[in-house]
């Protein structure tokens, strides 16, 4: 595994430990299909969570991986939720809400970012 693997790894970690602190169920991590990969899947009541991970360390500069979430990923991350939702049709009835994680990896950096995505194409 190469070190941008090991770091999205971490960052998903840390991500995950955040929102189970929050009262969040994990359903899936890292699932993919022909059209992508979704970081994390997680449940709340009645609210489906889809969490794109993005970990940074000081000095990237590509806004802490805001830049890293363009206009084809996003499109591909609206197929592979589309493509989730099929496989997991006891899953319909829940509110999906997208965030986009945006995780420091260094101590010296700011906390993490939280954004809600709004639209996927």
């Amino acid at each position: 595994m190469g070190r941008a693997q090991d770091q999205g790894k971490l960052a998903e970690s840390m991500a995950l430990d955040k929102l189970r602190q929050r009262g969040w169920r994990l359903l899936n991590r890292n699932w993919s299909c022909r059209w992508g990969e979704l970081d994390l899947v997680l449940q709340k009541d009645r609210r489906l969570l889809v969490v794109e991970v993005k970990g940074r360390t000081a000095g990237h500069h590509d806004r802490n991986g805001l830049d890293a979430f363009h206009r084809n990923k996003r499109r591909r991350l609206a197929r592979a939720i589309s493509c989730w939702r099929s496989a997991h049709p006891d899953a319909e009835e829940l509110l999906l809400q997208v965030i986009l994680a945006l995780v420091p990896l260094s101590p010296s950096q700011a906390g993490f970012r939280w954004i809600q995505v709004d639209r996927l194409s």
